[in-house]
């Protein structure tokens, strides 16, 4: 599979992700049905300890080798790109294994003092394998990026999220019988399996690309017998040692783990500080804890199911951002930007949107609750910032700044700890105070990440395009209303929020064509679907 251009590429991951989350929504319904949610509680209780050592394995890993590889496909040296994967595989399945070996002796003693409940060992020892696993799918996963292949990522992603859901209902519902522990240890092994599988179509990938470049390489050869020196000779000046590998890995990888590893710490501590401000507040440990579980489960996982857009806006960024530094092409840096800020804005406003004119009816038919819709209907207004910050700090990191992309987060942290801490433990306040801390913390890296690029590269932001995107937002809210209160099938509530989103999603496109916030052009870039929009250019 030949590289792709950065919005088909981006359009790739885009799909992948997208279904991705939809997909997602199946376990959080079913699993609960099957080992209860005190099995649900034991199931998550590993993964905070989990996810700190596979950010520690992993971190800015994929990220690293994206950039590296993209700029030495940039500069037609082939060879160093598969001496930059021999090299991060032998570092991450290193570090993966270590920390596999640990987490497996250990296991007892962490169940037992560091986290709460020991009922949590199987589900510990199951997930353990994953460690490697995920080692070895992330460094394949930024080697593609980096050739900017988006397909083996995208497929691996779909067929891991199909194999993960159906095995992990499956080996739940296999091991229940012998209680919740088990259960929840069936679930997890369901999810390692779903992570072998997402490995084993990388690696299958990789295989058949190795294949089809040797097959283009012997036909070469034998049409030009001069070209196999050459291209040896090219090799040798192109290739770097390990050393000089590792240290650019490090350089990159290293402040992006930092930054990852914030953004876990402070989700622990603002699970910590948000329970106890709410209990200076005056409110019962349940009603908090169950707020808090609304906020962090319900609210915050609708909030951010347009992320799987600007996540593939971000990944398909680096690669791209990379290649036009190494050439020093500062125009279509400019350009790369503009088009990853106004995709990001355009596909994540109608969601921002619906989730504000009708969060109350969304949460009821999501969770049978639509109390928790005034916290939706607070924070769906700022979530362009959200789905804007990811291809800033992705920029950040590919034109080499993601020392830069570490002190933004992590002064957004210390603002976000502090005011969650300040606001919730005021009884006026309460859970509202965590909601305004995260809008606010949002708001404040989002534009610590424009300034650090303005300043960077001289970069300015297209107002005209944030004001559009406003207008076209507020057109499609009032028709979204409108739709809502007066379409029929108002005795059917599923029927009548799907007539409304449909309408009001047609309402929008139609606004942003008008806005040329996207043009025919760019559709034309569309896979599949962009021989349809050639005659309208």
């Amino acid at each position: 599979m030949n590289k792709q251009s950065f919005i088909k590429g981006t359009l790739i991951l885009l799909t992948a992700g997208i279904l991705n989350r939809l997909l997602g929504f199946i376990p959080r319904i079913a699993l609960p049905r099957i080992i209860g949610p005190e099995g649900v509680g034991i199931y998550q209780l590993g993964y905070p300890f989990f996810i700190v050592l596979v950010t520690l394995i992993t971190g800015g890993i994929p990220l690293a080798i994206a950039k590296l590889v993209a700029e030495a496909e940039g500069a037609g040296h082939t060879e160093r790109s598969r001496q930059i994967l021999r090299t991060s595989l032998i570092l991450t399945v290193s570090a993966g294994a270590m920390c596999m070996v640990l987490s497996l002796l250990l296991a007892p003693w962490i169940t037992q003092v560091i986290l709460p409940d020991a009922r949590v060992y199987q589900t510990f020892v199951s997930m353990t394998p994953m460690m490697m696993i995920i080692a070895v799918s992330a460094v394949y996963r930024g080697y593609f990026q980096g050739k900017q292949n988006m397909v083996p990522s995208a497929a691996s992603s779909i067929i891991e999220t199909i194999v993960r859901i159906v095995c992990m209902l499956w080996f739940a519902h296999l091991l229940m019988p012998k209680g919740i522990a088990f259960g929840a240890a069936g679930a997890m092994l369901g999810t390692a399996v779903g992570e072998l599988i997402g490995m084993l179509v990388l690696l299958w990938q990789y295989e058949r690309e190795q294949k089809r470049r040797k097959k283009m390489h012997t036909e070469k050869s034998l049409d030009d017998p001069e070209s196999e020196k050459k291209n040896s000779q090219g090799t040798d000046d192109a290739s770097l040692n390990n050393r000089s590998i590792l240290k650019r890995l490090a350089g990159i990888a290293l402040p992006v783990t930092g930054g990852r590893m914030i953004g876990s710490v402070s989700y622990l501590l603002e699970s910590i500080i948000t329970a106890r401000s709410l209990a200076l507040a005056g409110i019962a440990t349940s009603v908090a804890t169950a707020q808090y579980g609304a906020l962090q489960g319900m609210i915050i996982p609708l909030l951010l199911l347009p992320g799987a857009i600007t996540m593939s806006l971000a990944v398909a960024l680096v690669p791209s951002l990379s290649e036009a530094a190494a050439r020093g092409d500062k125009t279509l840096i400019h350009k790369r930007m503009n088009q990853a800020l106004r995709l990001a804005l355009v596909t994540g406003a109608p969601f921002a949107v619906i989730m504000f004119v009708l969060a109350e009816p969304l949460c009821m038919l999501m969770y049978s609750n639509a109390e928790i819709g005034s916290m939706l209907k607070i924070m769906a207004p700022f979530a362009l910032f959200l789905y804007v910050q990811a291809p800033l700090q992705a920029a950040l990191q590919a034109l080499d700044r993601p020392g830069r992309a570490l002190i933004n987060t992590l002064i957004g942290a210390f603002i976000k700890l502090g005011l969650i801490l300040y606001l919730s433990s005021n009884p006026e306040f309460g859970i509202h105070g965590a909601v305004i801390a995260i809008i606010v913390n949002s708001i404040i890296v989002t534009f610590l990440h424009s300034f650090s690029i303005s300043r960077l590269i001289g970069f300015r932001f297209k107002g005209v395009d944030y004001i559009k995107t406003i207008a076209v937002m507020i057109i499609m809210g009032g028709g979204l209303l409108y739709s809502y209160r007066h379409f029929p099938f108002s005795e059917v509530p599923w029927l009548q929020f799907l007539t409304a989103c449909f309408a009001g999603v047609v309402l929008f496109a139609a606004a942003v064509f008008m806005a040329k916030l996207v043009t025919p052009r760019d559709l034309v870039r569309v896979p599949v679907l962009g021989k349809w929009f050639v005659r309208f250019q």
